[in-house]
């Protein structure tokens, strides 16, 4: 948390708060954390774009053209809590101030980053160099996601590894295993599997981002947009979060499990591990 649901939501939401305003200042006690922010002061935001779970503001000298050879990225990711917010809080970690107003960057738990450089340089953000394609952007191919898949480790973490497709993390790979009928642990799929799980991860992620986002609990640090206002996509969650309670699809209750360190939830009668050696040729 956040994913791309979540950080979708949020550049459409700051948005019309940040472009075409000058940034007067960044306030912040991290220098280790929050990168180069200076440099972002007196720039004028020219937009706002998004790259898997990395917001990104196109910064301009104030006063240039609009293709300014000395264009900038203001990179954010708002790690595990982070996010805007319109005013200061006991978690709040960066002030930005603009010629129009302020937004306060709050995380709990301090895992959010961010770093200003040149435009395509991430060669200290090696997850963001590396990304695979938007899921829902055309460059998502399913031909090439199968192929991929066809010889892939065990399926979920491939998937949090950002490679094969951008964005996806805890929540929304069990919600799109689970779409799919796939185990979490599931190595070298067939490709009637990849097909399927193609075809989750789209709408799965289609869905999460026309509804917000999902924000878990009350505790703080949950996700909340700058305005307080929760997503809803939480309330559509089949697998994520649901351990014990029966399976949408057949009844058996989720269970929970650990895979790669992480929480992993999927339905035992649906999502049913396929003993290597067993792809099916009529499968295929």
């Amino acid at each position: 948390m956040p994913e791309l649901p979540e950080v979708e939501t949020t550049r459409r939401k700051i948005e019309p708060l940040l472009r075409g305003r000058t940034i007067l200042s960044v306030t912040h006690d991290a220098p280790h954390k929050y990168r180069d922010t200076h440099l972002a002061v007196g720039r004028r935001v020219q937009g706002l774009s998004r790259r898997g779970k990395y917001l990104m503001l196109q910064l301009a000298a104030a006063d240039a053209a609009e293709d300014d050879p000395h264009d900038l990225e203001f990179i954010v990711h708002l790690g595990m809590t982070g996010g805007f917010r319109l005013e200061s809080g006991k978690h709040t970690r960066v002030v930005l101030e603009t010629d129009a107003g302020t937004l306060h960057f709050d995380d709990a738990r301090r895992f959010g980053k961010m770093a200003v450089v040149r435009p395509g340089e991430y060669a200290g953000m090696p997850t963001l160099a590396a990304m695979g394609p938007e899921p829902l952007s055309d460059d998502f191919r399913e031909a090439e996601f199968v192929a991929l898949a066809r010889v892939a480790g065990a399926v979920k973490p491939w998937l949090l590894s950002q490679k094969p497709v951008s964005g996806v993390g805890n929540i929304y790979a069990d919600e799109a295993l689970w779409e799919a009928r796939i185990h979490p642990a599931q190595t070298r799929l067939t490709a009637a599997e990849g097909r399927r799980l193609y075809r989750a991860i789209r709408e799965v992620m289609g869905r999460a981002v026309e509804a917000g986002g999902s924000s878990l609990g009350d505790g703080v640090g949950n996700y909340r947009q700058h305005d307080g206002v929760p997503g809803a996509y939480q309330h559509e969650h089949h697998a994520y979060g649901q351990e014990g309670t029966p399976c949408p699809r057949c009844g058996t209750d989720i269970v929970k499990t650990v895979l790669a360190q992480r929480g992993t939830h999927s339905c035992p009668t649906c999502q049913v591990l396929r003993a290597e050696g067993k792809r099916r040729k009529a499968d295929d």
